[in-house]
C-alpha cells in the first residue's frame, strides 16, 4: 500500500482543520500526517491500544486512532487525529471514511491480492483479467491451486494470520478471507507438484490451525491450474468438494476435488431424479426395510471388494453366515451383491439415499 494516497488524502484535510491528522502502520509509524515533520515517528504502544479497541475508536495519550478495514484480526493501518475530545472523535472518524475510500480504490487498481480475489470470486471480466496482469506485472501462467479452509463448529478471526504467517510472501501466494468461516489460499506451485503433494501440505495447514489456534476445520482442494483465468473453477471445486465431502465422505477433513468420484455426480443430480431412482432399484422393498446390522453387513461387503472370504473374516462371522445374509439381502431387494453389476447399483443407491437425506428429503 503507497503511503502517497494516504498523504494525499490528509492534506485535503488541512484546509478544514488545524489539528494534525495522519496515518500509523501495523508497526506503529507514522506514514502520512498533515503535519509533515510528524512522518516516521515510532509509536509502537499505539500499535496495542488499537488492537485491543477491534476496529472501534480508541483515545491514547491525546491522540484518537481508529482502525482501517482489513482483511486479518490485527489491522494494518490506523486514522489518527491530535486530541481526545469529541472534535478529534469527529476528525478520526471523517478520515477513516476517506482514508478506507482510498485504500479501497487504490488495492483495487494496484493490489494483487484483490485482482485475485476477485478473479475467484467471479467480479471481473476475462478480458479485463489479462490487462490487469499486465498492470500489475502478474505472472499469469504458473501452476497454482486453491485451498479452501472452513471452520466448523467455532469460529476464530485469527484463522486468516495463522495461515498467512505459514505463507508469507503475498507477492507469490495469496491468503484471503472469504467469509466468517472461510480462508482461501491461492498457492503457486513447482511444475512437478502432484495431488499427493497438496495433501501434505493442506495437512501441515491443519495441524498448525489445530495446535494454534484449537479450533475444527475442513480444508477442500481445487485441481491445479495453469493460468490465472481457471482460479474461479479452481475455486469452485474447493468448494464442492467440501460440500460433497459433508455427505459422502463425513469421517475426512481433507478433501480433493479430484478424489471425489461418483459422489461428484450425484451432488449435482436433481433430487427428483434422485428419488426416481431409489424407486426404480427398491420394487420390491424401500432401502428403509434394511436394518443396521444388514447395512453395516453391505458396507463391509464393499470394502473389501466383494469378497465374501475376506469380508466374514473381518466380520468375525463364518463364510456361510455371510452367504445367507447375502441371500436375504438378494430376497428383500432383487440384487445380489456378488455380481458386479448388482453391486453398483446398491452402492450408487446408498450414496444417492445419503444425497438426499442431507437435502432433508426421506425417500
Amino acid at each position: 500500500m503507497s503511503s502517497r494516497v494516504f498523504q494525499s488524502v490528509v492534506l485535503q484535510m488541512k484546509d478544514s482543520t488545524d489539528r494534525a491528522i495522519g496515518v500509523i502502520d501495523s508497526e506503529g509509524t507514522v506514514v502520512a500526517c498533515n503535519e509533515l515533520s510528524c512522518i516516521g515517528e515510532h509509536w509502537p504502544a499505539a500499535v496495542e491500544a488499537v488492537n485491543a479497541g477491534e476496529g472501534g475508536v480508541v483515545r491514547y495519550e491525546g491522540r484518537t486512532f481508529k482502525a482501517l478495514q482489513g482483511w486479518g484480526s490485527q489491522f494494518d493501518y490506523a486514522a489518527f487525529a491530535k486530541g481526545d475530545d469529541a472534535e478529534a472523535r469527529t476528525l478520526c472518524t471523517m478520515a477513516t471514511v476517506a482514508l478506507n475510500g482510498a485504500k479501497t480504490y487504490y488495492e483495487e487498481k494496484h493490489d494483487k491480492a484483490t485482482f485475485v480475489k476477485n478473479i475467484i470470486s467471479d467480479n471481473i471480466l476475462l478480458g479485463d483479467i489479462y490487462v490487469r496482469a499486465k498492470e500489475l506485472h502478474f505472472i499469469s501462467e504458473a501452476p497454482r491451486a486453491v485451498f479452501l479452509i472452513r471452520q466448523v463448529e467455532t469460529t476464530e478471526p485469527a484463522l486468516i494470520d495463522v495461515v498467512q504467517g505459514m505463507f508469507p510472501d503475498k507477492q507469490v501466494d495469496f491468503v484471503l478471507s472469504i467469509s466468517e468461516t472461510d480462508v482461501a489460499l491461492i498457492k503457486q506451485l513447482s511444475d512437478a507438484t502432484e495431488g499427493k503433494d497438496l495433501y501434505k501440505l493442506a495437512r501441515q495447514i491443519e495441524e498448525t490451525v489445530t495446535e494454534e489456534l484449537h479450533v475444527k476445520i475442513v480444508i477442500g482442494i481445487g485441481t491445479i491450474v495453469t493460468h490465472i483465468r481457471e482460479l474461479a473453477r479452481a475455486y469452485k471445486e474447493a468448494q464442492v468438494a467440501i460440500d460433497v465431502g459433508k455427505v459422502f465422505d463425513t469421517e475426512k477433513s481433507i478433501i480433493n476435488y479430484e478424489n471425489l468420484g461418483i459422489g461428484r455426480l450425484i451432488y449435482q443430480l436433481p433430487t427428483t431424479l434422485c428419488e426416481m431412482f431409489l424407486q426404480e432399484v427398491f420394487k420390491k422393498n424401500p432401502i428403509d426395510s434394511l436394518d443396521q446390522e444388514t447395512l453395516f453387513t453391505i458396507n463391509k461387503f464393499f470394502e473389501n471388494n466383494l469378497n465374501v472370504s475376506e469380508t466374514a473374516r473381518k466380520l468375525f462371522v463364518h463364510r456361510n453366515t455371510l452367504v445367507y445374509r447375502l441371500e436375504k439381502i438378494k430376497k428383500l431387494t432383487g440384487l445380489d451383491l456378488r455380481e458386479f453389476d448388482d453391486a453398483i447399483t446398491f452402492k450408487v443407491a446408498l450414496m444417492v439415499k445419503k444425497y438426499l437425506v442431507s437435502r432433508g428429503i426421506e425417500s
